[in-house]
């Protein structure tokens, strides 16, 4: 585990970069962010800034039987979980990628949840998820339709950008999804 922190020059080099998807065939549940920021892109590992919350949520919502670092995200393919993005690109912000950019990661998604087939399909960014898939109107929570058999989810951005959400409220949007991912 890479516990040291990216310089600035790391993190200015990593925009633009990608970095790779965590899949297996089968899982419980595909999470989706919108896509990486600087931090996972210097870092090569999914939701990575230190004052994201996507690790703490998962967490709290039951997902996990620790809190885990970025680093050990592999652990997660044995738990059933898997982490992709709506866009590959790293920026600062997401509020960098266009509407464009949203929907051809819409369409690139619905691919791989093709491909891959998860049971549960969680999109973490209302906006990003309107957008992508062309639902303008879309709330949180489970959403109609699907890709194929897997259902689809809705769960609010944990970046620490998103004061609209504490660390709690996150905890509990994430184990009302826990409970309907493994309530069947």
């Amino acid at each position: 585990m890479n516990s040291s922190r990216p310089t600035a020059e790391q993190l200015a080099a990593a925009a633009g970069t990608s970095i790779p998807d965590l899949l297996a065939p089968g899982l419980d549940v595909l999470f989706c962010g919108i896509n990486p920021g600087l931090y996972s892109g210097a870092t090569g590992y999914h939701f990575a800034r230190p004052g994201n919350r996507f690790w703490p949520a998962l967490h709290a919502g039951g997902f996990t039987p620790r809190r885990f670092h970025p680093s050990e995200q592999a652990a997660l393919l044995g738990l059933g979980i898997g982490i992709t993005n709506v866009v590959n690109r790293a920026t600062a912000r997401a509020d960098e990628l266009t509407p464009g950019e949203l929907r051809a990661g819409g369409v690139r998604l619905r691919t791989t949840v093709t491909r891959y087939r998860p049971r549960w399909l969680a999109v973490v960014g209302i906006t990003a998820y309107r957008t992508a898939f062309g639902h303008p109107k879309a709330t949180f929570g489970r959403q109609p339709g699907g890709i194929g058999a897997t259902r689809v989810w809705v769960l609010p951005n944990p970046s620490g950008l998103n004061a609209h959400w504490t660390p709690v409220t996150l905890g509990e949007a994430f184990a009302e999804f826990h409970e309907a991912v493994y309530s069947e």
